[in-house]
């Protein structure tokens, strides 16, 4: 009954949170870890036990990732950053062979959310809005730029001013002209939400971005907003989804206009404040995933109005050689 948390890297609140839940069911049971460096990652350092793989587009990957999973018992992997969710959806059957089932959505979802076109356009199936996307040869300042592939904010620019509009922007296939959302105008939401097996919505927690580090909320607040309703209402059932997805808004500060910005179907850095508000999505994973019990629908088992302040903090290693 041990599980995997892979690409491990700083996601040491996550690793915490599925020891203290797995421990419960299980005693015994053990919380892995894994990385491309994992002496150097400290979700490694504080998880039962770790090991090295290659990065994910290696060729030998999977078989490392099958044999260290199989010589420890490992059943269940959770992913955590967007570049193996694809290959980890393409290689399900392979996995579950093997005993090992990842907490990953479908291959055609994952394919929608890593392609930014894809997931606008399901969005507006789903009648949720977005922001408009402009084409290159007519398009209002200000102006966001970003890829259609893109993850913590990488290639990413605000365009004021005609002048800094380079070569690059307009020759660069992969990025995409999009509508600014001022800050001033709107907030900006990331929220966490919980889709069972039968990929029916169970549970959303809207977080208030409040300051932002390394593409990763570092300041955020819990907060009962439109949103709550508005998720449920289009997004209660989505094919595919399963597990933690984390999903971008901006909500206007005086209307009620809504614009939605991407999905990545994954625990996301600040789920730590979901959980701690009560959203506990792991012990959901592991009681369906383990236990075989259906999660009912609950939206009102986390605390509003709660502030999460990070602060960077130490990890010995003892001995460490390189």
């Amino acid at each position: 009954m041990n599980i995997l948390i892979s690409s491990a890297g700083r996601r040491v609140s996550l690793v915490r949170a599925f020891q203290k839940e797995l421990k419960k069911l299980y005693p015994e049971a053990k919380v892995y870890a894994s990385d491309a460096n994992p002496t150097l990652s400290g979700a490694c350092q504080v998880a039962d036990g770790y090991f090295k793989v290659p990065f994910v587009t290696h060729p030998d990957y999977f078989n490392v990732l099958v044999k260290e999973c199989n010589s420890r018992d490992i059943s269940l992997l959770i992913p955590t950053i967007d570049t193996e969710l694809l290959p980890l959806a393409q290689n399900r059957t392979l996995l579950e062979q093997n005993g090992i089932t990842p907490i990953v959505a479908s291959t055609e979802f994952v394919g929608k959310c890593r392609d930014k076109r894809q997931i606008h356009k399901f969005f507006e199936e789903h009648n949720v809005s977005v922001a408009k996307e402009f084409t290159k040869e007519d398009y209002t300042l200000p102006l966001f730029i970003k890829p259609i592939d893109g993850s913590r904010s990488v290639d990413t620019y605000l365009i004021k001013d005609q002048k800094d509009l380079t070569d690059y922007h307009f020759e660069n296939e992969k990025l995409m002209f999009l509508e600014y959302l001022d800050h001033d105008v709107y907030n900006e939401f990331t929220c966490d939400l919980y889709y069972g097996k039968d990929n029916m919505l169970k549970c959303v927690v809207p977080r208030k971005r409040i300051e932002v580090r390394d593409g990763e909320v570092y300041k955020a607040l819990t907060v009962k907003n439109l949103l709550v309703d508005y998720i449920k209402k289009n997004l209660a059932k989505v094919e595919g989804a399963v597990g933690c997805l984390t999903a971008q808004f901006f909500v206007h500060g005086t209307e009620d206009k809504i614009r939605a910005i991407e999905i990545n179907p994954r625990f996301g850095g600040g789920y730590p404040l979901s959980y701690l508000a009560g959203a506990n999505y792991p012990k959901w994973v592991l009681e369906e995933f383990i236990l075989g019990k259906q999660i009912e629908e609950n939206f009102d088992c986390w605390e509003k109005d709660l502030l999460m302040i990070r602060y960077d903090d130490e990890i010995l290693v003892h001995g460490y050689k390189g």
